[in-house]
């Protein structure tokens, strides 16, 4: 019996019609599937608002200041405000470069904000909560008068200038942060040398050097204390030898204090936060390198046992007292009133590292021996200058972040922008919003406000949807579908470039045809 399937062109499956319409099927799946692939692979990049974020350029904080003034008499006191007030006018008293908006009155203490009397029994200025007393017996003037106030307000109230001395100070100050972790330790570089500190009162120390201090600044940071003792802190380096008072003792130079840390070996963190952490270490220096001392620029042996580390705290030496002929014996316990000096210097460097601005030299802090209140660790117009100085950064960091985002969005074209991003900008710039009305009302809520906003524009510039593509640029993009579009792209191509030359092979033998097929018809008319 003949084989009816001898040819394969007769094959049902290989006829011209099926193997093209299989060729278009696959086609066909390949562009129907084209919008799901390219809704599952497109980048979701929302507008974010541009107009407003570079709007934040030209605005400004402006803080508020009301002033009363008392003197003798009224009329007095008038005139004398007036003046001031005219002469702060032309000094301009400003804070980080923005106007402090400076109103002087007489004769209306309770809405004023501060306080200045003139005081017959004093003589340099000294300050007493938000009031502050100035010199004005009857041998002043009353254009020294004004000299005097004017001066004391204008440092008071603007405490930060743009010396190069005020400038490296606020290199030493941390990054405002809403929350601190202040971490205590007892260092001991080698217990087992017998010069060392066993334990320590550090509660009792913390909350009468530390505590009241924190009190004062809860309306700027929350603070979390934690505090260890570790008994093996071997130095990296050796100090230097030299002779003191008739004995050998050793030092530490500038260049050893600057990698006095040993991070590679000491644990100074207890536990796992994101909040910034300041730390506070009490070293006890091992009895091969007792007494320990810190030397100036020309070698000698500095007074103070105790330096800062810029933006991450501080530290003091402590050598235990010895008789120079006894042996040396661990101190079994620090008790409170020996942590007493060590605690009032971290007091002071925590004021430093967060920012504190301190008096101006020539005006102090009252001291009146009627007063039976507890003095406070720093007053309320540094207080208030510390408040408009954060307030003021936290806007500035805040702008700058939000036009950091949206210049990176620009940059980057395939960076993707979700809701939560857009959310949390346009949220960051309604708490600026709140910031800047605020501030002429309450620097404690333009703080607040503008601490919110560093809060939001940190999260949107880090947020991880935007982070997965900043470094995923276009050639990796080709990298990744290039093999796969590759192998899919090349049998469906060619196949089609085969059918398409079968096409017009068919199509010219056809032509042939009819032209071969003419041209005989039209010989047979002929005969």
């Amino acid at each position: 019996m003949e084989d009816l399937h001898s040819d394969p062109a007769q094959l049902c499956f290989e006829s011209v019609r099926t193997r093209r319409l299989i060729i278009a099927s696959y086609w066909a799946v390949v562009l129907l599937a084209i919008p799901l692939w390219w809704k599952t692979t497109s980048i979701e990049r929302l507008s974010l608002p541009v107009s407003r974020v570079y709007a934040q350029r030209n605005r400004e904080l402006q803080f508020l200041a009301e002033v009363n003034i008392e003197a003798r008499d009224g009329s007095a006191s008038l005139t004398l405000a007036q003046e001031v007030q005219k002469a702060l006018q032309r000094a301009g008293p400003v804070v980080e470069g923005k106007t402090l908006d400076l109103h002087l009155r007489a004769g209306n203490k309770s809405e004023a904000a501060y306080n200045v009397v003139l005081d017959n029994a004093l003589e340099e200025p000294v300050v007493e909560g938000r009031e502050l007393y100035v010199y004005g017996g009857n041998g002043t003037s009353h254009g020294e008068a004004v000299r005097r106030i004017k001066d004391a307000l204008s440092k008071l109230l603007a405490p930060y200038d743009a010396s190069p001395v005020s400038q490296a100070s606020a290199q030493r100050v941390m990054k405002y942060s809403p929350r601190y972790r202040l971490a205590f330790t007892l260092l001991n570089e080698d217990a087992a040398s017998a010069n060392a500190a066993m334990a320590w009162d550090v509660q009792g120390a913390i909350q009468n050097h530390i505590g009241p201090l924190l009190e004062k600044l809860s309306d700027l940071h929350n603070f979390t204390i934690e505090s260890q003792v570790q008994f093996h802190a071997p130095l990296a380096f050796e100090p230097r030898h030299l002779q003191h008072e008739g004995r050998d003792a050793f030092g530490l130079t500038h260049e050893d204090l600057t990698v006095f840390i040993n991070s590679a070996e000491w644990t100074l963190s207890s536990s796992v936060s994101n909040d910034p952490v300041v730390h506070f270490v009490l070293f006890v220096p091992s009895s091969r390198n007792t007494p320990l001392h810190i030397l100036d620029q020309e070698g000698s042996v500095h007074p103070s046992n105790a330096f800062l580390l810029p933006q991450w705290g501080g530290i003091v030496l402590f050598n235990p007292p010895r008789e120079p002929s006894s042996t040396f014996r661990p101190v079994p316990r620090l008790s409170a009133s020996d942590l007493s000096p060590i605690f009032n210097t971290f007091a002071r460097q925590l004021l430093t590292l967060l920012g504190v601005p301190g008096l101006p030299p020539h005006v102090h802090p009252a001291r009146r021996p009627e007063s039976t209140r507890q003095r406070e660790p720093f007053t309320d117009w540094e207080l208030d200058a510390l408040l408009r100085r954060r307030a003021l950064e936290n806007v500035q960091s805040s702008t700058e972040t939000l036009e950091a985002i949206v210049r990176l969005v620009d940059q980057i074209e395939n960076m993707p922008v979700g809701q939560d991003v857009v959310g949390d900008v346009q949220d960051a710039l309604d708490a600026l919003n709140e910031a800047h009305d605020s501030s002429r009302v309450s620097p404690v809520a333009a703080l607040k406000h503008s601490a919110r906003a560093l809060t939001l524009a940190s999260r949107a510039f880090f947020n991880p949807g935007m982070l997965a593509l900043l470094y995923f640029p276009a050639e990796h993009t080709y990298a990744v579908y290039t093999p796969l579009f590759a192998s899919v792209a090349a049998p469906l191509i060619g196949a089609v470039m085969r059918e398409l030359v079968a096409w017009r092979r068919v199509r010219k033998a056809e032509q042939a045809e009819r032209r071969r097929r003419s041209v005989g018809e039209a010989g047979t008319k002929a005969e």
